[in-house]
């Protein structure tokens, strides 16, 4: 019998990426979706046939233990969330309903109806802030700096706690920043690779950003979501920090991303007040090295080669959008 998966956030970045990968290994796959009026397939187009879209919410209990109990999944993977940081000072409370207790309904649906199901949690580097050691492991002190990263942390120990009192096999991967060519085009790895493509296409003129000396250890979602997995086929649930080891900073993106297309990013990128963070979150560097050691999971993709290919996506987009 092939294993089921079910993917809350099935039709985000993460969520397109973890599909294929289990439809890979043989997977029934069932992927979570909000009904709601704007609902966006568009990362998940090419393995729509192949999976199962059911509609659920984790704002409603109810939703989910009918899923749970319908289709009886082998393992969970909760990546659904509002997960874009500006925005969550904007609708904090909101923030707070999706990613903190969103998790809490989900652990019940689990405990109450698969309480032998696998489950994941998406954590977040977020969730180290203002941070107080550098590099981040899983024994680095949380210290959020977003009504985003807070609500993080409440999911991050809620999985703990339950793991804790009721033995269910719960594991949070704290996953540091992870991008693509499917990536949102308000995160600034995209908007960048979308804006220098822009520009060499003559379709803009310049870009603006916010904080340009912010650093982020950048990594492939490709390469993620593949250790979302090997934590699930551990013998023991536990939580693993999860990236390169290697900082960049927001300026990096821009010189990488112009010069491959024969750009001076200086000539064009904009460094503007109103895109700073109210709180900024200055140096996230991750410490691998228990993924590296009791998963056995390396990041392949390289910074250099992710930014290209980020830029290469939007580019072959464009062209065929304006017909160029």
């Amino acid at each position: 019998m092939p294993k089921t998966a079910l993917i809350t956030g099935i039709t985000g970045q993460d969520g397109s990426y973890l599909a294929e990968f289990l439809l890979d290994k043989g997977y029934q796959v069932v992927g979570m979706v909000r009904r709601t009026s704007t609902l966006n397939f568009g990362r998940i187009e090419h393995i729509q046939e192949q999976v199962t879209l059911v509609h659920g919410d984790l704002l409603d209990q109810t939703s989910l233990i009918g899923l749970m109990d319908e289709y009886q999944p082998d393992e969970i993977y909760n990546l659904a969330a509002q997960s874009f940081v500006p925005v969550s000072w904007k609708q904090p409370v909101l923030t707070g309903e999706f990613t903190a207790l969103g998790v809490t309904r989900m652990l019940e649906a689990m405990r109450s109806s698969v309480p032998k199901a696998r489950f994941y949690q998406a954590s977040s580097s977020e969730m180290f802030g203002k941070v107080q050691e550098v590099p981040q492991s899983e024994k680095t002190p949380f210290y959020p700096r977003s009504p985003y990263g807070v609500a993080k942390v409440y999911g991050h120990w809620i999985t703990v706690n339950y793991r804790e009192s009721y033995n269910l096999f719960a594991c949070s991967g704290i996953l540091f920043n992870h991008e693509s060519p499917r990536r949102g085009l308000e995160f600034v790895t995209r908007k960048v690779a979308y804006g220098a493509a822009r520009i060499k296409l003559g379709l803009a003129d310049e870009l603006r950003l916010g904080n340009l000396e912010a650093r982020r250890d950048w990594g492939y979602a490709g390469d993620y979501v593949k250790a979302m997995w090997q934590m699930l086929q551990q013998d023991e649930p536990d939580d693993y920090v999860v990236g390169t080891g290697e900082t960049h900073a927001v300026r990096e993106v821009c010189e990488i991303a112009f010069s491959y297309l024969g750009l001076d990013w200086q000539e064009y990128v904009v460094s503007d007040r109103r895109f700073y963070r109210p709180a900024e979150v200055d140096l996230l560097v991750s410490d691998p090295s228990k993924a590296r050691n009791v998963l056995g999971w390396r990041p392949e993709v390289s910074f250099e080669a992710l930014i290209r290919m980020m830029v290469d996506a939007d580019l072959a987009h464009l062209k065929a959008v304006h017909n160029l």
